[in-house]
């Protein structure tokens, strides 16, 4: 009994939802503008979009010098030595400079 109230329910959800489905208004304005912002984005990026066409040699840095602040760039990202501890220096190091014979006088 309880399985057939329950698929009754499942069918006339599915039904309902199909048929108001049907009754959405269409979004013409939205679909054709869809994209605009990213395509807008994109061109704001693009500096110069002829540069692929001018076949003069880049001015600037070479490739070796390029390549080392590449590397000093990465080295940078590296953990750096741990430093000692300054305030434990000497401290607990087991040994005593006293010179006193254990008696109280």
């Amino acid at each position: 009994m309880k399985n057939t109230i329950l698929d009754f329910k499942l069918a006339a959800l599915l039904v309902s939802t199909t048929l108001m489905a049907g009754c959405v208004a269409p979004t013409p304005h939205l679909d054709e503008k869809f994209g605009e912002a990213l395509n807008t984005a994109k061109a704001q990026q693009i500096i110069n979009p002829d540069a692929s066409q001018n076949k003069d040699p880049v001015a600037g840095i070479d490739g070796q010098a390029a390549n080392a602040s590449i590397d000093r760039y990465h080295k940078s990202y590296e953990r750096p030595p741990a430093q000692p501890n300054v305030f434990a220096i000497g401290v607990g190091t087991g040994t005593s400079t006293s010179t006193s014979t254990g008696t109280t006088p």
